[in-house]
């Protein structure tokens, strides 16, 4: 049975509104040596759906030496903001689960480019949204790679739509950044809950209206190269949009945890 005292929590949305808490870190047991998905779902049919409640008769001597060898770092760790630590321990498919946790000290990201290729083509705009403030790094005025790591070494974690793949890589390369918290990659869980395809498509179909929706990833390398040309409204005009791809990377992250949420204890209700 589902522990309303551990997951029965609330938390404001961005319009002030309750909503129902996701997974936790102290929900998790599978950053564990030697506990899988399985052995997890197992604790939660059986009540045990924080570590606060966790019995070692529920397991074997060796799991149970384990989960309360791991529950003592993890708590100190947990209460110290060492988010870096959750990074190695949990699954990289299980990020999302850190969200609740740190989603007041997340940073979403989302870059645009002239191109596709990391060797032949540059940065332009990067966009971080941090609670409260968005803020727009620009090629050959603000974008460096100190104060790109800056932003990335203020956050505990980076939430990104096809950033493992695309953003972080791209990155790299060009900067030389490191990023040492728990990556959640949309893309990746909006896949196990059957949403594919683009973000914009995405966005329609969970509910997430956007200023401009006729501009595209096109249009965005399209407006650099007018921007080139000496048109400053250009610019502007591909600063809202990377505005409006990193400020609704929040609302789906919010949608996308509360689903999965629902999803990994279906059969624990």
């Amino acid at each position: 049975m589902r522990s309303d005292r551990v997951l029965g929590r609330s938390r404001k949305g961005q319009d002030g509104g309750d909503e129902s808490a996701t997974v936790r870190i102290e929900n998790s047991f599978i950053p564990v040596d030697g506990v899988g998905e399985k052995t997890e779902r197992s604790l939660w049919e059986a009540g045990v759906t924080h570590w606060d409640a966790f019995d070692p008769s529920a397991v074997g001597a060796r799991q149970a030496e384990n989960i309360e060898s791991f529950v003592a770092t993890a708590a100190e760790r947990l209460d110290d903001g060492d988010a870096a630590f959750f990074r190695e321990r949990f699954p990289s498919g299980s990020h999302w689960r850190c969200y609740e946790n740190f989603r007041e000290e997340t940073c979403f990201l989302d870059i645009e480019t002239t191109g596709l290729d990391q060797q032949r083509h540059d940065v332009t705009v990067v966009g971080l949204h941090t609670p409260g403030e968005t803020t727009a790094l620009v090629a050959d005025r603000d974008l460096t790679a100190e104060r790109l790591q800056r932003h990335l070494d203020d956050a505990k974690l980076l939430v990104t739509f096809n950033g493992k793949r695309f953003d972080v890589p791209f990155l790299e390369s060009a900067f030389g950044v490191d990023v040492d918290v728990p990556h959640v990659d949309l893309m990746y869980p909006c896949r196990r809950l059957g949403l594919t395809g683009g973000l914009k498509r995405i966005e329609r179909e969970t509910g997430i209206d956007r200023d401009r929706t006729d501009l595209s990833g096109e249009d965005a390398v399209r407006l650099w190269r007018e921007y080139e040309r000496g048109d400053e409204s250009a610019l502007e005009t591909l600063v809202s949009y990377n505005r409006d791809d990193t400020e609704n990377l929040r609302a789906l992250a919010d949608r996308v945890t509360d689903r999965l949420d629902s999803d990994v204890f279906v059969a624990g209700e």
